[in-house]
């Protein structure tokens, strides 16, 4: 999220009382622009990996697909702007940007945050309630418009408030609330219940709950013969997912702690390193949008594959038949119209000495369904849940 300037602390702006030595303003552009091109790359190739791959179009993964886009949105086109503001304490971009600045940061981590909290919520449903209706790609959809819909809703007062002021040597860009000290500082202590508090309160119940399962106990509805790599499967997505969480979260506190507190005093606007701790918290908030692909790289096998089929360009890079393999869709053939499926990999040429070539293409689900109907016996279809969970595809 930006920190757009409210009618209260805008004084600062206009004194353009906090000039940094060029070295330091060196060292923190080469900070934002790593982030920058991080989080926009990173992201891209995300996007690019589950678009691309038939066998990562999964209900879970298009949240992802979500997330990566509003963080490689907001790396594009706030990142850098926010920190040319911040440093310059001038704004060179019009009133028009001066709109969607203050209004698109809110608008993407609210849909990135709300996308992990629909993944925490999919990932209980599947392991908690297993046998309930799944969303299906569709319903998914919806939710992610939904999701932006909301965002958009939430960040209406600031594209509504913003706006800019020529004063005699520069322009500033800022928000006019009516009441300066008092709607600004309610409006992000909503933002901070609404877009950090209540979604991460939410993943902390639904991420406890589905990991006391995994490690504690035995899955509901679990007794096919391939058990123990479902459970793996389940354990490393949720894994992941929690350390995504976790490192939202990290991200984000100390920008949410910053903006309530120099709220409660505002004495602290005009201290002289306040300009650092700014530049610091929001560098930190930022730097959120490109953990998630390294993430996704270090702990997932078919991201893995995908950013080594994106960069096998490189000479150091090698993609196995395995990495091949990995991102190859797959098919479910019914036997005999009997209530044993087959989950198997369409693969005709693997070569190669890559010692995991030997784990076995197709794995067995023992699907039995009793049929107690019998007008329904002649048509008796190979009803199951999916033998893997949607997001165990990405294990």
């Amino acid at each position: 999220m930006a920190g757009p300037q409210s009618g209260s602390n805008v004084t600062r702006n206009f004194t353009n009382q906090f000039v940094q030595p060029p070295w330091r303003v060196a060292i923190w552009s080469v900070a934002y622009s790593s982030v920058l091109a991080v989080a926009v790359f990173g992201n891209l190739i995300v996007i690019w990996i589950i678009l691309a791959h038939k066998r990562m179009r999964t209900v879970t993964n298009y949240f992802l697909l979500n997330l990566a886009f509003s963080d490689a949105s907001m790396a594009a086109f706030n990142t850098l702007i926010n920190f040319i503001y911040a440093t310059h304490g001038e704004w060179y971009f019009g009133e028009v940007y001066c709109k969607f600045h203050n209004f698109f940061p809110v608008t993407a981590v609210f849909a990135s945050i709300y996308s992990m909290t629909a993944i925490a919520v999919d990932r209980y449903m599947a392991i908690i309630h297993p046998l309930k209706p799944r969303l299906s790609a569709t319903a998914t959809k919806v939710v992610i418009v939904c999701i932006w819909a909301l965002a958009v809703i939430l960040a209406f007062p600031l594209c509504f408030y913003s706006t800019t002021r020529t004063m005699p040597r520069r322009t500033v860009c800022y928000v006019a609330w009516p009441r300066p000290s008092e709607d600004s500082f309610m409006y992000h202590i909503i933002v901070t219940v609404l877009v950090y508090m209540l979604p991460l309160v939410v993943m902390g119940i639904t991420y406890t709950i589905v990991g006391v399962t995994l490690w504690g106990g035995e899955i509901p509805g679990d007794s096919s013969d391939n058990y123990v790599g479902q459970l793996r499967a389940k354990r490393k997505v949720v894994k992941m997912m929690i350390v995504v969480v976790v490192t939202f979260a990290l991200c984000w506190l100390p920008y949410h702690v910053y903006f309530i507190v120099t709220g409660l005093n505002k004495r602290l606007n005009k201290w002289k390193s306040i300009q650092q701790v700014y530049l610091s918290v929001l560098w930190l908030a930022m730097s959120s949008t490109m953990y998630n692909p390294i993430i996704y790289c270090c702990l997932n096998g078919r991201f893995r594959a995908g950013f080594k089929r994106a960069f096998r360009w490189c000479p150091f890079i090698q993609v196995s038949s395995y990495d091949e393999l990995e991102l190859r869709p797959t098919r479910l053939h019914p036997r005999n119209q009997s209530s044993m499926c087959t989950l198997s990999r369409i693969d005709t040429s693997v070569h190669g000495d890559d010692p995991r070539r030997s784990k076995r293409k197709s794995t067995k689900s023992q699907c039995q369904v009793e049929v107690k109907d019998e007008s329904a016996a002649a048509t008796k279809l190979c009803l199951h849940r999916e033998p893997t969970f949607a997001t165990e595809q990405l294990s």
